[in-house]
């Protein structure tokens, strides 16, 4: 009964975080999916506007799968 989801659906599930002083990927991880260690899948999400998992500022916003 559902439908399969194509690339031009309105409908999107991706959620975005606007980071915040004192954030990292790992504690946004923690946050999402209750594990730092899973920093690298928002890390390769965002490869579009990050080449480093260790220099996010404070305004970007990212996506999380």
């Amino acid at each position: 009964m559902t439908e399969e989801k194509k690339g031009g659906d309105a409908w999107d599930s991706t959620q975005w975080h606007v980071v915040k002083k004192g954030e990292s990927l790992w504690k946004i991880s923690e946050q999402y999916y209750g594990d730092g260690n899973l920093y690298r899948k928002i890390f390769e999400a965002n490869k579009d506007i990050l080449s480093d998992p260790n220099l996010i500022k404070v305004g970007q916003k990212l996506r999380i799968p």
